[in-house]
């Protein structure tokens, strides 16, 4: 997953050394669990009840996933991600959901289910959770021991009652919820689709899936199972739609490794491998093959390292320790004896292979013999950096090999055919897309109409708009997308500032970062008004003032005229000069220069 944070440094505690918390008895006992019809009698069903299904976040974007389910005085949640920033959000780390709507119903959320362990579904817990009052929290082994490691970096997150799932967890939330799991492959292991029977029917949460059935060191998703499920009925289905755009099926992540086999038997040099930290699966299949050819495997990056450790500690991760190296041990090993496997494939900033093209790592510089392997697909909005740094490589004497070269990376998500087998083996009566930008919706409705959804039960909504369900009178449950929303606005996390960063200073960041800006001090006299000798300018990202001395001081003489064309009757106001030099210099600068400079007056009185 693409990482750009500004956080602390981590507290480096043995997530081992902490005991796993249990499933409560009252979630695990069969008498706890109610059948759906007892669910029905628990809670009589009233024409005025209604199913409410809110997405706070993952109907306009990749990430920020969290929904809320509302019935009666109830509610639960599925997920609660972050989403990494736009181009046209300088500075900022990262957004979480706003979660406004919640934070005055804190006694009615019964739980928080946790599909599986990437940021964008479980990057928004330590702000959260603390807002909705820390309501118990359910997760997979892998999942609680990644969010445990991340949440020991903040300081204000609550001590969370996480309470660990698997394939066989049925939990009855509420009276309105009884809520089972169903295991789903992705690229990373414990990942789940949450099946939530409700007094108006069930619906199906997929969180990220794919069809995969040789998966890596996890079990295949149980397609028995899924029919069995929509052989009973379902209500609505709410889908994955990352690679709705994409035709045909998603590669096994098995097969990567084997296409990996035949490039290590060929390459003599250094093996450098770029994935994400969350792509444990395919780290799996490194360590094999560095058992098999004899390569011994250094780590790099924090989150590479955190995740490794997790995931070997837990058992989802079988290696040998030994065959792990230190970077100082690098050098007293031969070329062909190494592998190198760190983050930065998608070109951040501040990852391993950026630091190494650009000489700033400690101990690891490119060499000709090395290999390059960028494991992971291009997140839009990147091609340009990773091209640069493709490019950076192979001036450095190494080679480049990328998946469009061969098969060395396996998506996580469900391609077109997977997508239309699901809808298939669920049949619901209603379906919505979710967990992507809006045109990867619109192409997933689309794949469910050619299976047979009607397009009147197909919804394709915004984040925040609320979906209705109730019983009619006859007993059909009737669904409906309506023009309500709860706010879903951006709240933003800049270093220890979360939600701090409103659009206007996103606003002023942007105008600095294009035309840059200029500062302008005018010193004038309290009692006459008039300013005392020439103003002061300082320019940063506008003009290189030594080359623009024509323009600085028809600047200067245009400062002096504002200052004294004010009413010579009255004091001097701070303000109307402050006003006046940042409008008609900022005219006057575009009409010199075609740019226009954010302007900051400032007015010294002696």
């Amino acid at each position: 997953m693409i990482t750009k944070y500004k956080s602390k440094a981590r507290r480096q505690a043995n997530a081992a050394a902490r005991p796993n918390e249990e499933l409560a008895d009252k979630h695990l006992e069969p008498h706890a669990v109610k059948t759906a019809s007892a669910v029905h009698t628990a809670h009589a069903v009233h024409s005025e009840d209604k199913l409410k299904i809110m997405v706070l976040g993952g109907l306009e974007e990749v990430g920020r996933n969290m929904t809320v389910f509302q019935y009666d005085k109830e509610i639960i949640i599925v997920d609660m991600g972050l989403q990494f920033p736009e181009e046209d959000m300088p500075g900022i780390d990262y957004i979480i959901p706003n979660v406004g709507y919640l934070e005055d119903k804190t006694e009615m959320i019964k739980g928080v289910i946790i599909t599986h362990g990437h940021y964008d579904h479980i990057g928004g817990i330590p702000h959260l959770m603390g807002k909705l009052g820390n309501p118990p929290i359910f997760m997979g082994k892998l999942t609680a021991g990644i969010v445990r490691k991340r949440v020991e970096e903040f300081d204000k997150c609550p001590k969370l009652n996480i309470q660990e799932i698997n394939e066989d967890t049925k939990l009855q939330l509420g009276k309105s919820f009884r809520v089972e799991t169903l295991r789903v492959n992705h690229s990373i292991p414990d990942c789940f689709a949450v099946i939530i029977h409700t007094p108006v029917g069930t619906v199906i949460h997929t969180g990220d899936f794919k069809i995969d059935y040789s998966p890596v060191n996890d079990k295949p998703a149980d397609l028995n199972r899924i029919a069995q499920i929509g052989g009973k009925g379902v209500l609505l289905l709410m889908s994955d739609s990352t690679d709705a755009t994409h035709p045909g099926y998603q590669i096994s992540e098995s097969s990567i490794g084997d296409e990996m086999g035949k490039i290590f038997d060929k390459l003599e040099g250094r093996i450098i491998i770029g994935t994400f930290a969350s792509q444990l699966s395919r780290v799996q299949k490194l360590f094999d093959l560095g058992e098999r050819f004899g390569r011994r495997i250094n780590l790099q990056g924090r989150s590479m390292n955190d995740n490794v450790e997790i995931a070997h500690q837990i058992g989802y991760l079988k290696f040998n320790p030994r065959i792990l190296v230190e970077d100082h041990e690098l050098n007293r090993l031969p070329d062909n004896k190494v592998m190198i496997i760190g983050t930065g494939a998608q070109g951040e900033s501040n990852a391993f292979l950026m630091r190494v093209v650009n000489g700033e790592h400690r101990s690891i510089s490119l060499k000709a013999g090395d290999t390059v392997i960028f494991s992971s697909s291009v997140i839009p909005g990147n091609e340009r950096t990773i091209q640069t740094l493709r490019d950076v490589i192979v001036r450095q004497g190494a080679k480049v090999i990328n998946y469009q070269m061969m098969d060395v990376h396996a998506g996580g998500h469900a391609k077109q055919e997977d997508l239309k087998l699901m809808m298939r083996l669920i049949k619901p009566e209603y379906f919505m897309p979710i967990e992507a930008n809006h045109y990867m919706l619109q192409a997933h409705a689309e794949l469910a109409e050619q299976v047979g959804i009607p397009k009147e039960k197909i919804f394709v909504a915004d984040n925040g708009q609320i979906i209705e369900f109730h019983k009619a009178v006859g007993g059909e449950t009737i669904g409906k997308l309506t023009k309500d929303k709860v706010i879903t606005d951006y709240v933003m996390v800049d270093g220890l500032g979360v939600g701090d960063i409103s659009n206007i200073v996103l606003r002023d960041r942007r105008v600095m970062s294009e035309d840059g800006m200029i500062v302008i001090i005018a010193t004038i006299d309290s009692k006459t008004g008039d300013i005392i000798g020439n103003p002061d300018i300082i320019s940063r990202g506008f003009v290189y003032m030594k080359e623009n001395k024509e323009l600085i001081q028809k600047t200067r003489m245009k400062v002096k005229k504002i200052v004294k064309d004010h009413n010579p009757h009255t004091q001097a106001d701070d303000d109307y000069i402050k006003n006046k030099i940042r409008n008609d210099i900022g005219q006057f600068l575009f009409g010199q220069t075609k740019r226009r400079p954010m302007v900051l007056p400032v007015v010294i009185k002696v």
